[in-house]
């Protein structure tokens, strides 16, 4: 993606030219540093945050008010390609060391054999990532986790297809995890703090990026998995390098598409710092400076002015230093301020908890099924097994594009939604069970890729929306957290269930379900709302 003419993707310029055109900022506020009155209206907010810090409530309603009278630019629509290309990344590598577990199997053999070590290793380090990516983005902000998350495991990607065992396999698989582990929490984060609100429902749309990442892994897997893997029924003694090399042609492909991704989000989009996160950090003249800089290079008026920021006050506690023990542990505690807002982090932790059991005993062992169910349901050869794959993740592109246009509509909303994805899912999973024919068996489980990026585009979108400025990344971290928590439940229980059997798609089936209950429980409908 070449960059464009007058280097506009670079926010960094925004800044610098901010006074240079002041009479774009015009005059709806007064001389006295007030601000006008409907921008206040907490009744526009997802929720009533005054309460916990009304200094930074009113701001925050300023920042919103200035982002919506800049709108959409084409700075906006570079963060949704850019932060989109790591939303792909993230699926890509969680499904890259899936699909490569049963052949890395067949050459080396298991350590321990029930249990799925590769899988495993690969939610232990996405686990640890997301804790640190996360939680970090709050603490010294949001550029460095954004700059230096796809560069830092684009090279272990690379180096896991050379590896000579299956326990150096895990371990890479267990780094390049982490260096993932956070990226879509800060793409997200960074995409909703610089959005209209007009524009909101392309957080939910930019999870089709996540539905391109499958895309892209399974048709590099039906190119290399059909074609350079041990057959079906080979084992360690039969299974040789030379006849196995798909799996490490996947990697090393899968790297450089990383590593190129990484070198064009540096050099594309020099990020900033957003506008919420600096003013959570009662550093209003930066963000001040950003706004009016895109004010200036896209010749969008603003009515913003510096002293009415500074003059609502000092945010609460930015008096310390952002290490100190109070301001660390407010990150984690403000998510649980008032009875509503508790109630909300809870249900939104559960419900990426239930989401983390289920990606394993579906998405991480469907190759396994797929490959034992091909004697009853057409050929189980790999080209057979691997072009079913592809398909799956090809159909999987139309669920968030589904989910971009319910979120938008009364009737359904973001928890509407969420419960209509988990309740198709449902029934489709169950419906599985009793496939008899090719067709069937492709048709329904293309159907079940659709309707499950249904829930997963319009949770990874409402998360976000939900949690405070101030505390976003932390919020969104401990849910993808608990969410690997789910995911490492999920693995060990899979791995000792009979994976080769329908039992999993019933255990699935039941957790989706839940889902539906988990979601309609949710308190907040952030639909028509500003996130805070």
């Amino acid at each position: 993606m070449a960059t464009p003419k007058g280097n506009e993707a670079d926010v960094s310029t925004f800044a610098s030219g901010a006074g240079k055109n002041e009479h774009l900022v015009d005059s709806r506020v007064s001389d006295t540093g007030s601000e006008p009155s409907d921008v206040l209206d907490p009744g526009k907010d997802v929720y009533d945050s005054t309460g916990a810090d009304p200094v930074l409530t009113k701001k925050m309603a300023l920042i919103n008010s200035t982002i919506d009278e800049i709108g959409m630019t084409r700075w906006h629509w570079k963060l949704f390609f850019l932060n989109g290309f790591g939303y792909a990344v993230d699926s890509l590598l969680v499904v890259c060391q899936s699909i490569a577990q049963p052949a890395v199997t067949q050459e080396y053999g298991a350590p321990n054999p029930p249990l799925a070590g590769v899988a495993l290793a690969s939610q232990i380090g996405l686990l640890v990532g997301a804790a640190a990516w996360g939680f970090s983005a709050d603490i010294i902000g949001r550029k460095l986790a954004f700059n230096t998350s796809l560069l830092s495991c684009s090279v272990f990607v690379i180096i896991a297809g050379a590896m000579p065992n299956y326990i150096s396999f895990s371990a890479m698989v267990a780094i390049y995890s982490a260096g993932a582990g956070g990226n879509y929490i800060l793409d997200a984060t960074n995409f909703l703090e610089f959005l209209p609100h007009s524009h909101a429902w392309l957080v939910t749309f930019l999870s089709i990026w996540w539905a391109v990442g499958y895309t892209i892994t399974g048709l590099l897997a039906w190119a290399f998995m059909s074609n350079f893997s041990c057959a079906p029924d080979a084992t360690p003694a039969t299974c040789t390098r030379g006849e196995n090399m798909g799996w490490r042609y996947l990697h090393f492909t899968a790297g450089g598409l990383v590593l190129v991704v990484a070198i064009l989000r540096v050099l594309i989009v020099r990020m900033q710092q957003t506008p919420k996160w600096l003013c959570a950090q009662n550093r209003d003249e930066e963000a001040y400076e950003l706004l009016a800089g895109l004010s200036t290079k896209y010749n969008r008026p603003i009515s913003l002015r510096l002293e009415t920021l500074t003059a609502q006050g000092r945010v609460l506690h930015t008096e310390k230093s952002v290490w100190s023990a109070l301001r660390l542990r407010k990150h984690i505690l403000a998510l649980f301020e008032t009875k509503m807002l508790a109630y909300s982090t809870f249900m939104i932790i559960f419900n990426w908890f239930t989401i983390g059991m289920v990606s394993p005993l579906y998405g991480v062992f469907l190759p396994y099924y797929l490959s034992s169910r091909g004697a009853d349901v057409g050929s189980n050869s790999n080209y057979i097994t691997w072009r079913n794959y592809a398909i799956n993740q090809v159909a999987g592109l139309g669920g968030p594009i589904i989910a971009a246009v319910l979120v938008e509509l009364r009737l359904f909303g973001r928890r509407g939604t969420l419960a209509v994805g988990a309740a198709i899912t449902t029934a489709l999973q169950i419906g599985y069970t009793q496939i008899k024919t090719p067709a069937e068996n492709v048709g329904v489980s293309a159907a079940i890729s659709a309707a499950s990026n249904i829930y997963y585009g319009t949770i990874y979108a409402y998360t976000p929306e939900i949690l405070p400025s101030a505390h976003r990344a932390t919020g969104y971290g401990l849910c993808v957290v608990m969410n690997r928590v789910g995911g490492i439940v999920g693995v060990i229980v899979g791995s000792y269930a009979n994976v080769e059997t329908t039992a999993p798609l019933f255990v699935c089936a039941g957790l989706f379900g839940l889902l539906i209950f988990l979601a309609l429980a949710l308190p907040f409908e952030s639909r028509g709302k500003r996130s805070i």
